[in-house]
């Protein structure tokens, strides 16, 4: 068997919001283990051998240290944020591939499980399924010319088009994109050819090569590890509270949807409201997240315009314009753009996520969910998504 080329190569090929979480995470539970699970969402039947290729890149992985050139970049970049202890970690930072179980089944479809100290194992979620997303087109063969004329002249208009409708966008791609390479040459467009309207990529490398802001708070995980810890009703507030406890009102987006964003807008009052810059919305139908954020805003007294909405739901372009031109007058926002962005180059783009599955508590693993504003992006095991909804009256 042939071995495919190492796909990763530098500690900051990540997006920015495990590296914020992570140091949350080690301010809060240092001693917590959880566990994730690779879900790919359309049953993919991969390629003999698959397997061993990914165990070989998970291997080059544990070689990975932060440069002395990428901290002191990043030190520069996010030190009002982030204390010089987390720089200092990160670069004695080591990935473990103990705690990674790989494996197809009998039907050739993938299992990937990742468990131990959260803190630890949060770093694996972004890399893992950028390998897995261009290892399987370079395995199955879809080779496609990046450099092409009418992939060029594709993201040049869509940069274009951004503009001319005064859009802020950011790249959002990491986790699906076509290739390493690919991401890489359409950051380096959208920088040439927005005029100033791209804001930055989630990825700290290529913010770090093409001199742009990288941009991320939290994910879902953070969420769901507050929800098994402390219960669903609970898990809005005090995910917020040690936000803020973290990071004293910097990175201030907050993902709304973990337990629908309804639920979410129960506990977010005054106080955080005021505090944060704003919400990020990941599911259900864009015009109706603004109205419920606008409708909100105004009865606590608070101009909508001097708030942002992060969209980020599976965008397209043609999407975010329809959205920006909605909003317009009524909210600010902007965009993240993800798989169509940097897996529109002709193949089919994966359906792909890893999430935390379990957390340790009392010698137990307790399961871990998440709802979302759409159904099909719920995930975790029937029996407790079934109870969760039930204990926030979601039935």
């Amino acid at each position: 068997m042939t071995i495919m080329p190492k796909i990763i190569d530098s500690m900051l090929d990540d997006d920015l919001y495990k590296f914020t979480m992570q140091y949350a995470v080690m301010k809060y539970f240092p001693y917590q283990k959880v566990c994730y699970t690779f879900k790919d969402r359309s049953n993919t039947v991969y390629p003999d051998g698959f397997d061993i290729q990914l165990k070989n890149q998970i291997d080059w992985l544990t070689t990975l240290k932060l440069s002395k050139g990428e901290k002191a970049w990043f030190k520069k970049t996010c030190g009002h944020f982030l204390p010089p202890t987390y720089f200092d970690f990160l670069e004695g930072y080591r990935y473990d591939n103990s705690e990674v179980e790989v494996y197809l089944d009998n039907e050739n479809h993938l299992v990937v499980r990742i468990s131990g100290y959260w803190y630890r194992t949060i770093l694996w979620e972004v890399k893992l399924l950028a390998i897995i997303s261009e290892l399987y087109y370079l395995m199955t063969g879809q080779i496609v010319d990046i450099y092409n004329d009418d992939l060029i002249t594709k993201d040049v208009e869509k940069c274009n088009a951004m503009y001319q409708h005064n859009a802020f966008f950011a790249d959002f791609g990491t986790r699906r994109r076509y290739s390493r390479l690919n991401q890489d040459t359409v950051v380096a467009r959208c920088k040439q050819y927005s005029n100033g309207l791209f804001v930055g990529s989630s990825n700290v490398y290529l913010a770090m090569k093409y001199d742009v802001k990288p941009i991320g708070t939290h994910a879902h995980e953070w969420f769901m590890v507050h929800a098994a810890l402390y219960g669903y009703k609970m898990a809005n507030k005090i995910s917020m509270d040690n936000w803020i406890g973290t990071y004293n009102g910097s990175l201030g987006t907050a993902l709304t949807d973990t337990y629908t964003t309804d639920e979410f807008i129960k506990v977010f009052d005054s106080y955080y409201a005021r505090l944060f810059d704003g919400p990020r919305q990941d599911s259900g139908d864009e015009i109706e997240y603004a109205n419920k954020f606008i409708k909100l805003y105004k009865s606590l007294g608070i101009d909508p315009m001097t708030k942002t909405i992060i969209f980020s739901n599976a965008l397209t372009v043609e999407r975010a314009i329809q959205i920006k031109e909605y909003c317009a007058g009524k909210i600010k926002c902007s965009f993240g753009i993800g798989t169509t962005l940097m897996n529109d180059v002709g193949v089919k783009p994966m359906n792909i996520v890893i999430k935390v599955s379990e957390v340790l508590i009392n010698d137990k693993w307790i399961p871990a969910v998440k709802l979302s504003d759409d159904l099909e992006k719920n995930t975790g095991y029937k029996d407790e998504v079934i109870m969760c909804k039930k204990i926030l009256y979601l039935d």
